[in-house]
């Protein structure tokens, strides 16, 4: 019966996949672009890179309007999708890279030149004649960011590159992106939720909570704004001290680890005092001060409908 009334009386629910936002990227920047599956960061990738069209609003890349999809606005951007492949398979990379020149009118010295420069900087010259499907996963995203970066883009769009790859893959890609962005300074927007992408390349974020864009500042501003706490690691002499530390921080929420060692998290403005009623009651042989940990802000502010909004 439900389906039968379906065709007569639709329920419709109208979803913005993007609310409207405002933001710039500089050149020589790399914005990282956060949020929760779903909340609009490979969408507002496509916009900006022309492959889909709002239904309303304007957005501008190199003065271009990207769903105009011109020839030249497509010689200065570049995407690079951690989970789509742009290079043939079956073809060794040398041939997928060859057709790219010509695709993009790249002069033979200028794009011999280029070729170097990636093939030293990601090792990647005893690979060349090799077929991409023969590649490892790692291999074949270092190939990915030459074909897409081998025209020189001024505005790079970079949705998960690292997803998937090993520790070291991950480390090399993040090292060579944060060396090419010093030498040829485009803008640079990124997503990924590896916040070790995120800490080592970004310096500003923007964070999306279902299609609106909850907060814009600078990495540091995070904790500085947001983290309410922060965790005391003490290492006593004496473990059976504990009770006499907790009986003079009623109001700190403790833990202990498989060593013994005491954790406390007490609130930020808190630190000083209690760290002087601990000295009065127990020695230490340790003592650290830690700050909230950013990925735990970070995700509060991606998913959480009652996290403070802040925007700039």
């Amino acid at each position: 019966m439900g389906s039968i009334r379906s065709l007569f009386h639709r329920r419709w629910i109208d979803r913005h996949a993007l609310k409207p936002i405002s933001f710039e990227v500089a050149p020589g920047e790399i914005v990282g672009l956060l949020g929760a599956n779903g909340a609009g960061k490979t969408t507002l990738i496509k916009m900006l890179a022309g492959i889909m069209h709002p239904s309303s609003g304007e957005a501008e890349v190199q003065g271009f309007t990207p769903w105009h999809r011109k020839a030249a606005f497509k010689q200065q951007i570049a995407l690079i999708l951690g989970q789509k492949s742009q290079l043939w398979p079956d073809l060794p990379a040398a041939d997928s890279l060859m057709l790219l020149q010509e695709i993009y009118g790249i002069e033979p010295n200028a794009y011999q030149q280029r070729l170097n420069y990636f093939l030293d900087n990601l090792d990647l010259r005893k690979l060349l004649k090799t077929q991409i499907r023969r590649l490892s996963l790692g291999e074949r995203m270092k190939f990915e960011l030459v074909a897409a970066l081998l025209h020189e883009p001024k505005v790079i769009f970079l949705d998960e590159p690292t997803i998937g790859l090993d520790i070291g893959s991950q480390r090399t890609i993040r090292n060579f992106l944060h060396d090419y962005r010093k030498t040829f300074r485009p803008a640079m927007i990124l997503t990924s939720h590896y916040m070790e992408d995120v800490v080592a390349l970004c310096e500003r974020l923007l964070i999306l909570r279902e299609g609106e864009l909850v907060f814009s500042g600078r990495l540091s501003e995070i904790t500085d704004r947001y983290a309410q706490t922060r965790r005391i690691r003490l290492g006593i002499k004496n473990h059976e001290m504990n009770k006499a530390i907790l009986a003079v921080c009623p109001q700190a929420k403790e833990g202990t680890d498989e060593s013994g060692t005491l954790h406390l998290s007490v609130a930020k403005d808190a630190v000083s005092e209690t760290i002087l009623k601990i000295l009065q009651v127990a020695p230490l042989v340790d003592l650290a001060i830690e700050e909230e940990d950013l990925a735990s802000i970070i995700d509060a502010l991606q998913t959480s409908k009652a996290a403070p909004r802040h925007l700039l």
